[in-house]
């Protein structure tokens, strides 16, 4: 697939089976957001991350990613956290407040903690497109976030 990470396994220099990520859940749009967090769990587990080391804590929705990244990240012995959530564009500009909000908080959590904290955040115009990106033809982006949380753990 052009333009994605999602290629099934990477290539990493460390050592997984230690590693312990945290994977923060919005719990709007369950139906996405659960197909987001097992593409992220089944590629985690693949690059040899243990069930035990993958921690999974959901939050209400997308704007509550901030802190539950915030608090996984403080964790020391948390290596890496992905965020998961789905704001589907509505009639309001509501959408726009919260896409910003949460990439600046995630960006933030990034700084503060010098960990890897990744966007896996669809921000989409309608379900369908959601559901394209979570499994659907266009791939899963939750895998694409953990691929990218390994890729960061290398860096």
């Amino acid at each position: 697939m052009a333009g994605t990470l999602t290629s099934g396994k990477i290539k990493t220099k460390r050592n997984l089976s230690k590693t312990k990520v945290a994977i923060v859940v919005a719990e709007w749009n369950e139906d996405i957001t659960g197909a987001l967090y097992e593409g992220a769990y089944q590629s985690l587990l693949a690059h040899g991350i243990k069930k035990q080391n993958i921690i999974r804590k959901n939050v209400p929705g997308t704007f509550e990613l901030t802190l539950g990244s915030l608090w996984m990240a403080e964790q020391k012995d948390v290596q890496a956290v992905i965020a998961l959530g789905c704001v589907i564009q509505g009639d309001t500009p509501h959408f726009d407040y919260i896409c910003q909000a949460v990439a600046y908080g995630i960006t933030e959590v990034n700084i503060k903690t010098k960990k890897p904290v990744i966007f896996g955040v669809l921000t989409t115009l309608n379900k369908k497109q959601a559901l394209e990106r979570a499994g659907g033809k266009l791939g899963n982006k939750g895998e694409e976030a953990a691929l990218t949380a390994l890729k960061m753990l290398d860096f």
